[in-house]
């Protein structure tokens, strides 16, 4: 069995979420390449060639593969599909929107958000929100597989594989990278970040997002989530909703405040270790889950944590 594993970076840094896959491409068997393509991306694949059970590190550098446009990432894919078994990326928004089309364009079905591997064949899958693990077992000779990441550990470093330099392949000239807005925040990335707090609709404005949950997030070093009905609401920027389809996360430690817990929600944050609610709501679905549940409202309990939380940093 031979993997090719599609890496996922931004031109400097290879993601937490990538580490994670190769974990899961490793349990498949065999030898694991993985393939960094972007401009300007040399420390990246340093980087990668470190991580244990590495074989060799594939470095595509070129300004067709700076912006991660699906269509010339997956003709360079499909380009090296052919002395591999599986090609495996994270379940990140890069590998999501190019594994589909590498997977129709060798013809075979993708396995998406796969959480354990069960066989080289046979995998588990959450599906309907997470409340259904779905077995699922394929005949294709080549598996395209993305990985919920928060299912698999970070691979270890100590690795010394080789790194190779490919050519980049025709650009198939069917889309342009036009501009970008970049969110930047000092904050951990949510989908790597030990503690996160999370508002909902009940915060009512992104001002009170900032008076009374950047308080605990500063003092726990936490970072910033919100739900769907946050972000929809406008008082969050869309990177910071937690969810089924926003991010999944497994920190140590979530705080929900003012989020009632519907099911999209409930499935983001299932591998979370410990889940502590705040909702003056006591039926409210997020308790159901919950380690610890405070039925309280949030403008008295997150001023009060806050300055407990104060307490013990003076």
């Amino acid at each position: 069995m031979k993997t090719l594993l599609v890496s996922d970076h931004d031109n400097k840094t290879l993601s937490e979420a990538t580490a994670k896959a190769l974990s899961c491409a490793v349990s498949l068997g065999g030898e694991v390449d993985v393939v960094i393509a972007g401009k300007g991306c040399r420390a990246v694949a340093e980087q990668a060639a470190q991580l244990s059970s590495v074989a060799r590190v594939l470095l595509a550098d070129a300004d067709a593969y700076e912006h991660v446009l699906a269509e010339p990432f997956a003709a360079l894919i499909v380009s090296l599909a052919a002395p591999y078994d599986a090609i495996v990326a994270p379940s990140t928004s890069s590998g999501r929107n190019i594994l589909p089309r590498v997977a129709a364009l060798l013809d075979v079905m993708q396995i998406s958000d796969v959480s354990r591997v069960l066989a080289p064949d046979t995998f588990e899958r959450p599906i309907y929100a997470g409340n259904v693990i779905e077995t699922v077992r394929t005949t294709d000779k080549k598996k395209v597989i993305t990985v919920r990441t928060t299912a698999f550990p970070r691979a270890a470093g100590g690795g010394t594989a080789s790194i190779e330099s490919i050519r980049a392949v025709a650009d198939p000239g069917t889309s342009q990278f036009e501009s970008e807005e970049l969110h930047a925040s000092a904050r951990a990335e949510l989908t790597s970040a030990r503690i996160i707090i999370s508002g909902g609709r009940a915060l009512q404005s992104r001002e009170n997002f900032t008076k009374y949950i950047d308080p605990i997030a500063d003092k726990l070093g936490a970072a910033i989530g919100a739900s769907r009905a946050a972000v929809d609401a406008g008082y969050a920027p869309n990177d910071w909703q937690v969810g089924q389809t926003g991010k999944i996360v497994a920190p140590d430690l979530y705080i929900a405040a003012g989020i009632s817990g519907a099911i999209q929600h409930l499935a983001g944050i299932k591998d979370a270790k410990i889940i502590v609610a705040i909702n003056k709501d006591p039926d409210a679905p997020i308790f159901q889950v919950a380690d610890y549940g405070l039925v309280a409202d949030l403008y008295t309990a997150l001023p009060e944590m806050a300055a407990e939380l104060a307490k013990s940093h003076a």
